[in-house]
C-alpha cells in the first residue's frame, strides 16, 4: 500500500475527511469522517462555529489513527471571503460572522466613496458580491472599529485552521483573491488599496501558493491525535481545488463547479479586468500556479438545499436530493426566475421567495415541491446557457462541451437540462472534485504525481464521468 494523503473539505453545509492513496495508477478515495456545518444566529448575526469545526477536524485526524492509515500530509479547503481577526494573544476578536449575514448591507457604497466601483474592478478583477471580504472589513470598521485597532493578524477561514494545526500563519493565494484585495498583476496584497480603505495593512500575512509546506502538526495537536504529518497548503478556496480536478487537459474546456454555488468559467493565464468583463460580472479568481479562474458566480444548488431543509421543517418531508430531482423531472411548469437575484441569497423562506418571484413576473406559481424544484433547476440551466454565450463573447473562443464537477454532477435532471439549454455535450464527474483537487496538490508536492497535466489524466482514469448529449 502506498502513502496516504488527507483532504479536509469543509463546505457551507457539511465537511468531510477524505483519505487517498494510489492503487495500480489510480486514485482511491476513502471517506473517514463527515460532520455538519452551517451558520447559526448569535447576537443577531449569522455566525460559523469555528471551535466546533476545529474539534471535528481533530476528530477526523483521530479516526485516521484508529484505522491505522496515517497520512503523510493534510490540507484544508473551505469556502471563500470569510475571515477572523486575532488579537495579540491569538484570540479571535468578535463573532465569527459568515458571508450570508446582513452586516455588509450598504457597505459597497461606503467602499465606493473611497474608490469608485469601476476603478476597484480594474484594480482587482474580482466581481462585485456584497459579501466579499473588502465589504465585510468595512462593516467591521463601521460597527466595531476597536477590533481593527486591536487586531494583529488577519486570517481567512482555511488559513485559520491551518494555523491551528501547524502554528504557522499565512494567507493562501487562491482564497485571498476572493476577498477583492489582491493585485492580479503582482499576485500580492494591494497594500495601497488596503491603506486607502483604512484597514491596518500590517495584519495581512505573506501570500503563499498551493503546494507550500507549512510544517508539522503542533506538539499539542500531535499529542491529541496520536501522530505527526506535514501540513500542506492546497488551493484552499474550494472552487480552486474543484477546478484542478476537472478531468481534461483541453485548454478550451468550460467547467461548472457545482455545489452550494455554481461557478462557471474557464482557466486563463491572464486576468481580464476590462470594463466589458465587469459589465458581464465575471471574476478573475486566483488558481493553481497563478492560473486565473475566469468565471461567473451563479447562485447554484443553495436554492435546492434550502428547499430540502424547508420541506423537512415545515412539511415533515425528509427527501433526498435524488428524489427531489426525480420529481422535478416529471413537471411541465414553464416558469423561470433569475437565480442570481439577491433575494435568493438568504431569504427567510426559499419556497415562498421562489413563489413570490413567479407571481410578481406573472408566471405560473409552483405549488408542489416537484414544481418548485423544477423551476429552480430550469432557471439554473437557463442561466448556464446564457453564461456560456457570454464566456464565448469574452474569450473569442467557441466551446463545444462543459465539464461539471462537484456534488451537482450527481443531479441528473439538472445535467440533462444543462445540455438542453446550452446545446453542448455535458461531462459530469467526479463528484468529490474539491477533495480530489486538494489531494492532487498534496501528491504533486510529495512527487507522487508529476505535474498538473498527468494529475488530470490520472483523475480521468480514476473516476466515472457520465456524458449528456443535447437533444438532437
Amino acid at each position: 500500500m502506498g502513502s496516504y494523503y488527507l483532504a479536509i473539505d469543509i463546505g457551507a453545509s457539511s465537511g468531510r475527511h477524505i483519505l487517498c492513496h494510489m492503487e495500480e495508477g489510480k486514485l482511491v478515495l476513502e471517506e473517514v469522517h463527515r460532520f455538519p456545518n452551517g451558520m447559526k444566529e448569535k447576537d443577531g448575526e449569522l455566525c460559523w462555529d469555528f471551535d466546533a469545526l476545529f474539534t471535528e477536524i481533530k476528530a477526523g485526524l483521530k479516526k485516521c489513527k484508529e484505522i491505522g492509515k496515517i497520512p503523510v500530509s493534510v490540507g484544508i479547503d473551505t469556502w471563500g471571503v470569510d475571515f477572523v481577526l486575532l488579537d495579540e494573544n491569538e484570540k479571535v476578536l468578535g463573532n465569527t460572522v459568515g458571508y450570508r449575514d446582513s452586516r455588509t448591507n450598504g457597505m459597497d457604497e461606503e467602499v465606493y466613496k473611497i474608490i469608485p466601483e469601476d476603478k476597484l474592478y480594474a484594480r482587482t478583477g474580482i466581481q462585485k458580491a456584497i459579501f466579499n471580504t473588502i465589504y465585510q472589513l468595512m462593516a467591521v470598521k463601521k460597527s466595531h472599529p476597536e477590533y481593527l485597532e486591536k487586531a494583529k493578524t488577519f486570517l481567512m477561514v482555511p488559513d485559520y485552521f491551518h494555523y491551528l494545526l501547524s502554528g504557522v500563519k499565512s494567507n493562501e493565494y487562491t482564497e485571498a483573491t476572493t476577498g477583492q484585495l489582491i493585485d492580479p498583476a503582482t499576485k500580492e496584497w494591494d497594500l495601497e488599496l488596503i491603506e486607502m480603505l483604512g484597514y491596518p495593512k500590517d495584519i495581512f500575512q505573506p501570500v503563499k501558493t498551493p503546494g507550500t509546506v507549512l510544517g508539522d502538526l503542533t506538539p499539542e495537536v500531535q499529542a491529541e491525535v496520536g501522530f505527526n504529518c506535514k501540513v500542506v497548503l492546497p488551493a484552499t478556496h474550494d472552487t480552486g481545488s474543484a477546478v484542478l480536478a476537472v478531468p481534461s487537459n483541453n485548454p478550451d474546456t468550460v467547467y461548472i463547479s457545482s455545489g452550494t454555488w455554481s461557478l462557471m468559467g474557464v482557466e486563463r493565464m491572464e486576468a481580464d479586468c476590462s470594463p466589458k468583463s465587469k459589465a458581464h460580472n465575471f471574476t478573475n479568481e486566483g488558481g493553481y500556479q497563478y492560473r486565473f479562474r475566469y468565471l461567473k458566480n451563479i447562485m447554484g444548488l443553495w436554492m435546492i438545499q434550502s428547499v430540502k431543509k424547508e420541506l423537512k421543517e415545515e412539511r415533515g418531508l425528509d427527501l433526498s436530493f435524488a428524489v427531489i430531482c426525480e420529481e422535478a423531472s416529471k413537471q411541465t411548469i414553464p416558469s423561470i426566475v433569475d437565480c442570481n437575484d439577491e433575494r435568493f441569497l438568504a431569504p427567510k423562506n426559499m419556497i415562498k421567495e421562489v413563489q413570490a418571484a413567479c407571481k410578481e413576473s406573472e408566471q405560473p406559481v409552483p405549488e408542489t415541491y416537484g414544481e418548485i424544484a423544477s423551476v429552480i433547476y430550469n432557471s439554473l440551466a437557463k442561466c448556464y446557457g446564457a453564461t456560456i454565450e457570454e464566456i464565448q463573447e469574452m474569450t473569442g473562443k467557441k466551446y463545444d462541451s462543459i465539464s461539471i464537477v462537484g456534488g451537482g454532477a450527481n443531479a441528473e435532471y439538472l445535467n440533462e437540462l444543462t445540455a438542453k439549454y446550452t446545446g453542448r455535450t455535458v461531462f459530469a464527474g467526479p463528484t468529490e472534485a474539491t477533495a480530489i483537487g486538494n489531494l492532487m496538490v498534496q501528491m504533486m508536492t510529495n512527487g507522487e504525481l508529476k505535474d498538473l497535466a498527468s494529475a488530470r489524466d490520472c483523475v480521468f482514469d480514476s473516476f466515472a464521468v457520465k456524458t449528456y448529449k443535447p437533444e438532437a
